[in-house]
């Protein structure tokens, strides 16, 4: 049996939860097109008869601007050393640029395998891709260049194949039951966060988190309570909107994905606080990554 820990590691937006959720077969990771979307290291489980890979979705690594983004940086690496494999995505529209490489020398004199996964490649022409590769290959030694479209799909039942052929032979790590490492109440905050960002595009900071405050499944519905939190009363009044029009829209997208994910209908109740002085509010600093979880 092929078990194993994958890292997938990259800059922002280069689709790497997509592609988590993508080979997982079910939306695990909140996905959006802002810097800072993914948050928390995020275990996927993949399950099939001969092979259990643990993908670990981490957040895109930037140049950092502020106490988050360091705070971010320093999860997406704090797990290189303990994977089996790292997958290092680009966004080939955009090509390899310094953020590229920047990561990369981090990864220098690392004995695990690093694949150059090109995203992305159903956007770009066969001899722009092969230009690419030409240029990754003077870059790092790769182990592996693999060209896919995680939106699409495209050559990932390659990549899938490729990994197993890296990963050790071991006893499963995880039963086939468990699919991540996070809770249920994890979860359900992220999507009502997603459905955040998704609706109010650059208005809203991608500070903005969300905590369950109230989760209980019952035989025929689960009632989730999650709470917005933000930093400014303005943006309290944008995520509530004109008669609370955009809150209930935000409810509505998240109740259809939540309920989609659990396979029974969810009752779910969306509140908005402000708050200014973050010292005595521990739990919301450790869940928005202002403050590191002891």
């Amino acid at each position: 049996m092929k078990v194993g820990f994958v890292s997938l590691l990259g800059r922002p937006n280069v689709g790497k939860s997509t592609l988590m959720n993508k080979m997982l077969g079910i939306k695990l990771a909140i996905t959006s097109d802002k810097v800072g979307t993914t948050r928390n290291i995020i275990n996927g489980i993949y399950n099939d008869s001969d092979s259990q890979i643990i993908f670990v979705d981490t957040p895109g690594i930037n140049k950092p601007l502020n106490k988050l983004d360091s705070i971010l940086n320093k999860k997406s690496y704090s797990n290189i050393d303990f994977v089996d494999i790292i997958l290092f995505l680009v966004d080939t529209k955009s090509g390899i640029g310094r953020g590229d490489k920047y990561i990369l020398d981090k990864l220098d004199n690392k004995e695990i395998p690093v694949f150059l996964v090109l995203n992305k490649i159903d956007k770009l022409k066969r001899d722009e891709l092969l230009k690419i590769i030409d240029e990754a290959k003077d870059l790092y030694p790769f182990q592996e260049i693999i060209p896919i479209s995680s939106l699409k799909g495209d050559n990932l039942d390659e990549l899938k194949k490729t990994i197993k052929k890296y990963l050790p032979e071991q006893e499963k790590i995880f039963t086939n039951d468990e699919l991540t490492n996070v809770s249920e109440r994890f979860i359900a905050s992220e999507i009502v966060r997603e459905k955040i960002l998704e609706l109010t595009h650059n208005e809203v900071p991608h500070t903005v988190t969300c905590y369950t405050e109230y989760f209980k499944e019952k035989k025929e519905v689960i009632e989730i309570n999650v709470l917005i939190v933000v930093e400014r009363e303005n943006l309290k009044k944008i995520i509530i909107g004109k008669d609370g029009s955009l809150l209930k829209q935000v409810g509505k997208r998240a109740r259809y994905d939540l309920e989609k994910f659990y396979g029974k209908k969810v009752y779910l109740e969306t509140f908005v606080k402000t708050i200014k002085n973050w010292k005595d509010e521990e739990k919301y600093l450790i869940e928005l990554g202002l403050k590191e979880d002891e």
